[in-house]
């Protein structure tokens, strides 16, 4: 068995689609299938970049070709408007900081409304490992930290670090959050896409951020996506996330 039909099949028992971190822990484990090499990682990578079989829906997320029209919804809906499908992306990385979290053992936390939100083949609140906020603080203080989409709260119950995943509105909201639980010993992280990094940094320069300035990082989707991959959290990415 080639390696891109190994790659194909954990597509198809996984329904037509993988991540990145699935395909390495999984394609070379597939019966038949040989790997000589010592990166079969970046073989992995090769191949669903360069073959017309795979195509890739979000950062760290691919699918075969021959299932586009078949994916769920939640996954992959080519008739979904722009607004749907930056809904979508939104659950799925929220749903890949929590994974990341859980792998780090941090306690993680999304916050209710978005429970039922679809997460490849499950939700966000089964992602999740905490059913309930841990009372760290003021009450007032702890309404405002359950609507940030990603919380990691350390083994004592009390935040790690509080992220923010952005699309389209211009940083402002997320960034009067973290302003409101400066006062917490935590890391604040905003995720969007690469492109945007210069409007983030505008809108952090504005003088009524200046307390956060320095403890705001951008975080982009595709390190998102190679952190969740990564086999061992390494000292980069994993740095900017407070762990």
């Amino acid at each position: 068995m080639y390696q891109y039909e190994a790659v194909a099949e954990v597509m198809r028992e996984n329904g037509g689609y993988a991540t990145l971190k699935a395909l390495y822990q999984r394609a070379p484990a597939v019966e038949g299938s040989e790997w000589g090499t010592k990166t079969p990682n970046a073989s992995i990578r090769r191949i669903v970049q360069t073959r017309e079989d795979f195509f890739k829906i979000r950062p760290g997320l691919w699918a075969l070709e021959s299932h586009r029209e078949r994916l769920p919804a939640g996954v992959y809906d080519e008739s979904a408007d722009e607004a749907r499908r930056d809904q979508y992306s939104h659950w799925y990385f929220q749903g890949l900081l929590a994974e990341v979290g859980n792998r780090r053992q941090a306690e993680t936390w999304v916050p209710s409304q978005d429970r039922n939100r679809a997460f490849l083949e499950t939700t966000l609140g089964e992602v999740r490992s905490l059913d309930s906020l841990p009372q760290f603080g003021y009450q007032e203080l702890v309404r405002r930290a359950s609507t940030v989409d990603v919380v990691w709260f350390n083994e004592r119950e009390m935040p790690a670090s509080f992220i923010e995943v952005e699309f389209s509105t211009d940083f402002q909201n997320s960034l009067h959050k973290f302003l409101d639980l400066r006062d917490f010993h935590a890391g604040f992280i905003i995720a969007a896409d690469e492109r945007r990094e210069a409007q983030f940094e505008k809108r952090l320069g504005q003088s009524g951020f200046g307390p956060i300035r320095d403890r705001v990082s951008f975080l982009t989707f595709d390190e998102l996506s190679r952190l969740h991959a990564a086999t061992d959290a390494t000292a980069g990415v994993a740095a900017q996330l407070g762990v």
